[in-house]
């Protein structure tokens, strides 16, 4: 009887200690997909923080450049309603990203036609104005990098065994990454934005 006993003892000191194993991963894996997930929601917050100077500095930008470039009224539009848009919190953030993406052409494109006003480009405020615009860009262009970094980890977490698993009962959801659209990659064209 003492043989089956010591079995019995062995078996369950086995299966306590392959439980709190698995149970001690568990917790990790928690712990690990919740970092990932909030460096996903910091980084976006420090993009948030650079776009929301840019969204403060283009209305400065447009004031001035108005009463010059007469017949870009329409750009002028445009990238005021797509400040507006970004800025209403109706939107998702994927929607978003991509209203962000289309300002950052956007403003690429008024970059380009400021270059054909003389006026403008001797103008010290305007200069100044596009050398703040300029910076602020360069960096949100490193902390889209910061964000797409942060959303790789976290959605390799979500999709990798066995953090999948939790992820799955946790009920994360894969993040999308800030990139620009092949079509508004390519190289403004100056000539028709001008007719």
């Amino acid at each position: 009887m003492q043989p089956f006993i010591y079995v019995l003892l062995s078996t369950a000191i086995v299966f306590s200690l392959l439980s709190f194993i698995l149970l001690m991963i568990g917790i990790q894996i928690y712990n690990s997909l919740i970092v990932k997930k909030n460096q996903v929601s910091k980084s976006f917050a420090s993009v948030d923080v650079l776009l929301k100077k840019r969204w403060d500095l283009i209305p400065n930008l447009v004031a001035v450049v108005k009463n010059h470039m007469e017949f870009e009224q329409q750009t002028l539009a445009e990238i005021t309603r797509l400040r507006s848009r970004a800025m209403s919190g109706e939107i998702s953030p994927e929607q978003r990203l991509n209203v962000e993406n289309q300002i950052t052409r956007t403003m690429g494109s008024i970059m380009a036609l400021i270059e054909n006003y003389p006026d403008l480009k001797s103008n010290n405020h305007v200069t100044q104005l596009l050398e703040s615009l300029n910076e602020t860009e360069e960096q949100i262009s490193a902390a889209r990098r910061f964000y797409n970094s942060a959303v790789t980890d976290y959605n390799n977490a979500i999709e990798m065994f066995p953090s999948n698993l939790v992820a799955g009962y946790m009920k994360y959801a894969a993040k999308e990454l800030f990139v620009t659209p092949a079509e508004e990659r390519a190289n403004v064209n100056v000539g028709e934005l001008l007719n």
